[in-house]
């Protein structure tokens, strides 16, 4: 923690800098929302945070822990439900994970597997109202639904010598089993007929290929979610927002996004957008 509380602030400053590119002013931030699974203070992230980017000190602060890897969506919703209700709000969302500081030298296949998979990472994204007309994705709607079967399959624990990570080669078969079922119901609800791109978490190569076989995908249709994995591992709740800003740069015309991530619980949330 001690670690994490000196190196995550540096590398968030770095993604929200990316982020918002000299297009758009801190001081004109009025929601900050820090999200984190993998490390955890009080003062914590959100104000160094403040400090470090001189956020005005009225800004409206939140915090989403130990969500795990779809806790990115969570916080886009939240932000999203911020926008409606204030068509002034900006929200600038920082998901900061250093997975690395929680190495395990115990030689399980839950630790093993979480040494292989995850890595360390910050991304950020910037919400405004419709109204505020910037270039960017327009977020669409959001569902989300729980399946209890796999509820100890994928697990995020504190122990005395760190976070334990419980990772079963079950999830795979549970995400198979029931994603395109997911997928039809969240693209009802948001009257959405058809999908141009998928910005699916990278959890890893089985997962994708899981979900691949699911939806009957072809080669290449969830490219930017395995050069992300490719590139960075898992990143946990930053990894969606690496797969977003890849679909992004395609830039190609009517993009019609369908996102989604897992976690603990398990835990499916999925976004739709366009462009």
């Amino acid at each position: 923690m001690a670690v994490y509380n000196k190196q995550a602030p540096l590398l968030s400053v770095d993604a929200i800098r990316d982020c918002l590119s000299h297009k758009f002013s801190p001081q004109h931030v009025t929601h900050l929302i820090t999200v984190s699974c993998t490390g955890m203070s009080a003062p914590g992230l959100d104000l160094q945070l403040m400090e470090l980017m001189d956020l005005k000190k009225t800004v409206f602060r939140t915090s989403i822990n130990f969500m795990g890897c779809y806790a990115a969506l969570h916080a886009l919703k939240l932000g999203d439900a911020i926008c409606k209700a204030n068509k002034d709000a900006q929200v600038l969302i920082v998901c900061t994970e250093l997975c690395t500081l929680h190495f395990q030298k115990e030689a399980t296949m839950d630790n093993m597997a979480s040494s292989l998979l995850f890595g360390d990472g910050s991304s950020a994204v910037l919400l405004m109202s419709d109204e505020a007309k910037h270039e960017g994705v327009i977020i669409d709607s959001f569902y989300s639904e729980i399946n209890p079967k796999g509820k100890r399959d994928m697990a995020w624990e504190l122990s005395s010598s760190g976070f334990l990570m419980t990772l079963s080669g079950y999830v795979p078969d549970l995400i198979e089993e029931d994603f395109a079922a997911i997928v039809e119901r969240a693209m009802a609800k948001a009257d959405m007929k058809e999908v141009s791109h998928w910005c699916i978490h990278p959890g890893g190569k089985k997962i994708l290929q899981a979900i691949q076989k699911s939806l009957a995908l072809g080669n290449g249709e969830l490219q930017c979610s395995y050069d992300v994995l490719r590139e960075f591992g898992n990143l946990s709740s930053a990894s969606i927002l690496f797969v977003l800003k890849k679909v992004l740069e395609k830039k190609t015309a009517n993009q019609r996004i369908f996102g989604a991530a897992f976690g603990p619980g398990l835990t499916v949330e999925t976004f739709t957008a366009h462009s």
